[in-house]
């Protein structure tokens, strides 16, 4: 593949977003003691998850503000279980955005593989996630100097998929749509997105999705350990 710029997703692409928030948590269930009013954590975690989701897609859609994202996605599961209580969804909020940073569990092969790419090309994260955020999740898993910049939607004004960020990305790094791949999880952010903006794309297809779409993806695997040997 005769590629001279990569970019990559963070989130759930190199770090595990889903192990790093479930531990996170789990540690603010312990603390706030609200454990009574679930049949356990995972109960409490995946009315969470599943809410979370919904709202990030709104979120990339312009749909709601990034304040709005951040309360309800705590209160929601509050209020499922007869908990009308927005300043404890406030305090939950802050406290998972004070300790998720600090989380560093990652993907696996995602080390292997920036490894891999850092020598052969200029690397890009190009992320819908938070500016305060983002950079402490980089730093705290050590990953922040494989990285030529970081592009993050708060930055470009415009969130994936929105092709003004990957225009963006391209823009900072003098580069070229067609010499340019984009890496992600997400088949409407990342695949759409970058498809947007005329850059193929590398879709890392967790749960092995095999209806056709659309708009396939240039490429697709089930794990980054594949895409090392893709590249």
């Amino acid at each position: 593949m005769n590629y001279k710029y990569v970019f990559i997703d963070l989130d759930d692409t190199l770090w595990d977003f889903h192990a790093n928030a479930k531990s996170t948590l789990h540690e603010i269930y312990e603390e706030k003691k609200i454990g009574h009013h679930y049949e356990n954590f995972d109960q409490y975690f995946n009315i969470y998850a599943k809410r979370n989701l919904e709202l990030w897609e709104l979120y990339g859609k312009g749909e709601i503000t990034k304040d709005v994202l951040n309360f309800e996605r705590f209160l929601y599961p509050l209020t499922q279980v007869g908990i009308d209580d927005p300043a404890l969804a406030k305090q939950i909020g802050k406290e998972y955005l004070d300790l998720l940073p600090s989380r560093t569990a990652l993907m696996p092969y995602a080390k292997e593989l920036l490894d891999y790419l850092y020598p052969k090309y200029p690397l890009t994260i190009v992320s819908n996630g938070f500016i305060e955020v983002q950079y402490k999740k980089l730093h705290s898993c050590g990953l922040e100097h494989y990285f030529t910049h970081v592009v993050l939607s708060e930055s470009a004004k415009a969130l994936k998929p929105d092709k003004r960020i990957f225009e963006y990305a391209l823009q900072l790094n003098n580069a070229t749509a067609a010499e340019t791949i984009m890496i992600g999880d997400s088949y409407e952010a990342d695949i759409i997105g970058a498809q947007n903006a005329g850059i193929d794309q590398v879709f890392l297809d967790k749960n092995s999705d095999i209806c056709t779409k659309k708009n396939p993806s240039t490429y697709r695997v089930k794990d980054l350990e594949e895409l090392i040997k893709l590249l």
